[in-house]
């Protein structure tokens, strides 16, 4: 069971009236009462370029919230990242984020024998996704690849493993009880710390 959870808020919103935040919050809240250690990472707002080349991912310079980012990673046993679907993926800045953090000798190595290091073994995730189509259409219809383009490229690929999902759908017209539902799943799931 996780002691460190460290929570990637990726909505570029940084207003908190979306129901990303208050998954967010709920998983925190649960996770709090369960005596874990809680870190909030509000990418909304952080100030960093984005990589525009092979070598300024491998070589260039880290901006001193990237290089916190990581820290706060690298010391986790649990992350849990958080987002609205757009456009079929997640948001350009969370998508600019995540490149300039899981960049090599952080998150992955190239070794000797051209295979992969992986860096960040002994870790967990939990994606949390928002989106106005169905879940399932999402899932099934159109096969959620840019969610697992996140779980297999990025997540596992560092070694962060077991990475499991939530999918909130057609968010702009449950009701209210409905979402309460979904307060209360995300609350015991940090609860958990899964």
């Amino acid at each position: 069971m996780p002691h460190r959870i460290t929570i990637i808020q990726g909505h570029p919103d940084s207003d908190g009236e979306h129901l990303c935040h208050a998954l967010a919050n709920a998983y925190r809240s649960g996770a709090e009462a369960s005596d874990f250690e809680v870190r909030v990472i509000n990418v909304a707002n952080l100030s960093f370029p984005l990589i525009s080349s092979a070598e300024d991912f491998k070589n260039g310079p880290r901006p001193a919230c990237i290089r916190e980012a990581q820290s706060v990673i690298r010391t986790s046993d649990h992350l849990l990242l958080v987002y609205p679907l757009w456009l079929g993926t997640m948001p350009a800045l969370l998508k600019g984020f995540l490149e300039q953090v899981f960049r090599y000798d952080f998150a992955f190595e190239p070794d000797a024998s051209g295979r992969f290091e992986k860096k960040l073994t002994g870790r967990s995730a939990r994606v949390m996704v928002t989106m106005g189509m169905p879940a399932l259409g999402y899932r099934y219809y159109f096969g959620a690849h840019s969610l697992k383009s996140l779980e297999r490229n990025v997540l596992k690929f560092s070694g962060i493993s077991p990475v499991r999902e939530s999918l909130f759908g057609a968010v702009d017209s449950v009701s209210h009880k409905t979402r309460q539902k979904w307060l209360q799943r995300a609350t015991r799931l940090g609860a958990a710390g899964r």
